[in-house]
């Protein structure tokens, strides 16, 4: 957990806790935000919580209703889509560029990372998707690009929700041993320099993901409410 004297101000401080509620579930979907509850809870002022709920609105992750009115955004399969889509592109680049830039305190990382790997279904919940998003973080850090690793960044922690309501859905049952064995490939081909294959791999990884099966599931429920 990051420590408090991290952050610059109060709203830092109340944006990240919010961003993180949000982020894991704490916070889900549709909840309304008791502000001032929430703002003695964080042993500060109404002031910079609100300041950091424009910043969170701006993100997309908080809609505001009115002054007092303000709820986590509902997630839905246009979101979840475009998240997909640009984790086709950026994902696939950064495991390019890793297989070319990676140092050995890269692969180092990677290793240690892939060791602590468990399956990522509902068994194993937010331990396997911590252990999950440190090991895509500790490659696409290998590409060494400060650009692209901060558009991951903010990419991953977006995804975050979508990946948990995949493991709310039936396939969050099954043992994705692929997934597993996906996992140790890429640091193979990082390691061995074979940029296009890990690439290629990283690609077909992403279409198998939990974040995939979570929009089909949301365009499903949509059309029902729709039908």
């Amino acid at each position: 957990m990051t420590s408090p004297n991290l952050f610059v101000s109060k709203s830092d401080l109340a944006y990240a806790e919010l961003r993180s509620r949000i982020l894991t579930g704490i916070l889900p979907a549709g909840a309304r935000l008791a502000q001032y509850d929430l703002a003695e809870s964080l042993s500060m002022s109404i002031t910079p919580l609100r300041e950091a709920i424009r910043r969170l609105s701006s993100e997309g992750l908080l809609t505001v209703e009115t002054h007092r009115d303000v709820r986590v955004s509902a997630m839905n399969s246009d979101e979840a889509r475009q998240l997909f889509e640009v984790r086709l592109s950026l994902d696939p680049t950064a495991a390019e560029l890793a297989a070319l830039r990676r140092t050995d305190e890269d692969i180092a990382t990677m290793r240690a990372a892939v060791g602590r790997l468990l399956p990522v279904t509902r068994q194993w919940g937010e331990e396997a998707l911590t252990a999950h998003r440190t090991f895509h973080q500790a490659l696409y850090r290998a590409s060494h690009n400060d650009v692209l690793i901060k558009l991951l960044d903010d990419l991953w922690d977006k995804s975050d929700r979508y990946r948990r309501l995949g493991l709310e859905l039936p396939p969050g049952d099954e043992p994705r041993t692929r997934d597993l064995q996906e996992h140790h490939q890429l640091v193979d081909l990082v390691e061995e320099g074979r940029g296009v294959e890990a690439g290629r791999l990283m690609r077909e990884h992403i279409t198998h993901s939990l974040t995939a099966t979570a929009i089909s599931a949301l365009e499903d429920r949509e059309g029902a409410r729709t039908g």
